[in-house]
């Protein structure tokens, strides 16, 4: 797996020192589609299922509030 330090990105900012070769992956309970995220160190963390070697993409607390509002008002629907 490659979820190293060196290997994120955060939405916004500086990379955090994160290490989430220990991350728990959660993924929708509905099944549908191929999002996981963790939660590490006050951050969440989100990457694709389906491609686990990808880096995951870090957020803030903040920018994954603004993020979830978004989705639920439809800003990403791509129909």
């Amino acid at each position: 797996m490659t979820d190293s330090i060196t290997e994120q990105r955060l939405v916004g900012g500086p990379r955090p020192d994160l290490d989430l070769t220990q991350a728990e992956w959660q993924s929708s309970t509905q099944g549908v589609g191929g999002v996981q995220i963790a939660f590490v160190e006050g951050y969440i963390a989100m990457r694709n299922r389906r491609s686990p070697e990808v880096p995951a993409v870090i957020f803030t607390p903040a920018e994954w509030r603004a993020f979830v509002l978004d989705a639920r008002e439809g800003e990403f629907d791509l129909t």
